[in-house]
């Protein structure tokens, strides 16, 4: 690789003195090296980072904060196809795999080609109120639809393919990738699938029954959350969180399609370790 474009998390590297040693490790090396930051929300169709100013030809796009400013970087990138690399300066990742302590020789493998690429499915999710269009995005993690306001619990109506599934009463309901599944999902109880993998997990949060579990559907499915009345028949408010960023409001009757986008993110890879033993690291680190 011989361009690289640096996406750098203002708030984690605030004096961009990491950033500029990477810059200058790769100028040295007589590799091209743009930087942008990334820590505020934009104006307009881009959320942190804005895709227009990559030049053409980029190669890898280093994006340098944790695990949250990859997938904010991630929907904003996706349509460039340009492959990603996470750099963490915060804690504990699955998707940012390089540390503090393994820039450089990371930086060495990108310029000596020595790495994988992996695909990552992507949700799209469109929010509807009757026939309206309330609004739409991408998730490469999760997609939560939840009650908001009041501590009470809502009644969820689920379809799959535009059949009736079940219904929940819970807090909400977390439809995710397997990218995903150790984020929002695991934490509820959900299962830890292979990123590899293409299928979608549906997890209640805090369900009020005893035997609700996680559901595995197949990626191109297509599921339908219906937001229903709360327990004293009242209107309800909800949202519908897009990689816990993005929110689109939603009240009693609307009702969000989730599907397999059209669109993935490219992951690189340096470590060549396989799923089984990134899980085992990260579970004996924890």
């Amino acid at each position: 690789m011989n361009k690289f474009y640096v996406i750098t998390n203002s708030m984690k590297d605030p004096d961009q003195e990491l950033t500029g040693c990477i810059a200058e490790y790769l100028e040295k090396h007589d590799r091209q090296c743009q930087v942008q930051q990334a820590g505020r929300r934009l104006d307009g169709p881009y959320h942190y980072t804005n895709p227009e100013l990559i030049p053409e030809g980029t190669e890898c796009i280093i994006v340098l904060g944790g695990d949250g400013t990859l997938l904010q970087a991630a929907r904003d990138v996706v349509h460039r196809n340009i492959p990603l690399l996470g750099m963490n300066l915060g804690n504990l990742g699955f998707l940012a795999e390089v540390d503090r302590q393994s820039i450089y020789p990371a930086l060495d493998k990108l310029m000596c080609d020595d790495y994988e690429v992996e695909e990552r499915m992507m949700l799209h999710g469109t929010v509807f109120r009757g026939e309206q269009v309330l609004g739409s995005a991408l998730a490469l993690n999760d997609i939560v639809i939840c009650r908001e306001g009041p501590l009470r619990v809502v009644r969820f109506k689920n379809y799959v393919n535009n059949e009736y599934l079940n219904s929940y009463n819970a807090d909400g309901i977390i439809i995710s990738t397997p990218t995903g599944s150790t984020g929002y999902s695991l934490s509820c109880g959900g299962p830890i699938v292979s990123p590899s993998a293409s299928m979608t997990l549906m997890t209640p949060i805090a369900p009020h029954t005893m035997n609700t579990r996680s559901i595995i559907f197949p990626a191109d499915d297509v599921i339908t959350v219906e937001l229903g009345k709360g327990r004293r028949q009242n209107q309800e408010q909800g949202l519908a969180s897009f990689d816990g960023d993005t929110e689109i409001p939603m009240v009693t009757g609307d009702r969000i399609v989730i599907r397999k986008a059209e669109v993935s993110t490219k992951i690189l890879k340096l470590n060549h370790l396989s799923f089984v033993e990134v899980l085992r690291q990260k579970m004996h680190n924890n």
